[in-house]
């Protein structure tokens, strides 16, 4: 009667691998397998460009001629430059490859320069003219390949100085990421506490 003993076990032991088997489906179907996406932002739908004139700096604050200041428009980070016989360009404040502020560069001779690696961009098309000419520009500015920056249409109306850029820009760059930012360093708003 070996044979039978050896049988029932084998039954046992199958049946036991089967309840087991079915345990661990039943629990996998609790599992979260359905990644949620967490980001409404991600999944929000681009908003297409929308251009328009939105304050950016009061004219008060215009720079001297030869020099720039910043300001934010539309959630950008906009540099406003004054060339030497007074005509006003708006600019992307940020320098590639580096991004810091263009707004303490100098303005001379249809451009602004980068104040730290001395890169000089096109005030009218924000094309580079002359890339890290500077020492620490030539050994920074050789790893990358030259980045110009986005000019934006300006105008100046009673006491303020208009930028033209996409409005929706700032809502489609996950506009909680941005705040986040900017709060960091001062209200969302550009304005300081």
């Amino acid at each position: 009667g070996n044979n039978n003993s050896f049988k029932s076990l084998y039954t046992n032991f199958t049946m036991k691998l089967a309840v087991i088997a079915t345990l661990a489906a039943g629990a996998s179907a609790f599992a979260p397998t359905a990644q949620v996406s967490r980001s409404t932002a991600l999944n929000a739908k681009k908003a297409p460009a929308k251009l328009q004139y939105v304050p950016c700096i009061s004219t008060d604050d215009l720079p001297a001629p030869g020099s720039a200041t910043s300001g934010v428009a539309g959630g950008l980070a906009i540099c406003i430059a004054v060339d030497e016989k007074g005509s006003v360009y708006a600019l992307g404040d940020k320098c590639p490859p580096v991004n810091q502020p263009l707004s303490f560069g100098k303005v001379e001779g249809g451009s602004i320069s980068d104040p730290v690696l001395g890169t000089k961009f096109d005030l009218k098309t924000g094309e580079v003219t002359s890339w890290c000419p500077s020492g620490l520009g030539k050994l920074i500015g050789g790893i990358f390949d030259p980045v110009g920056v986005p000019v934006y249409p300006v105008q100046a109306k009673g006491k303020t100085v208009n930028v033209q850029v996409d409005v929706n820009y700032k809502a489609n760059f996950e506009a909680d990421y941005w705040s986040g930012i900017l709060d960091a360093q001062g209200k969302s708003n550009g304005k300081y506490y």
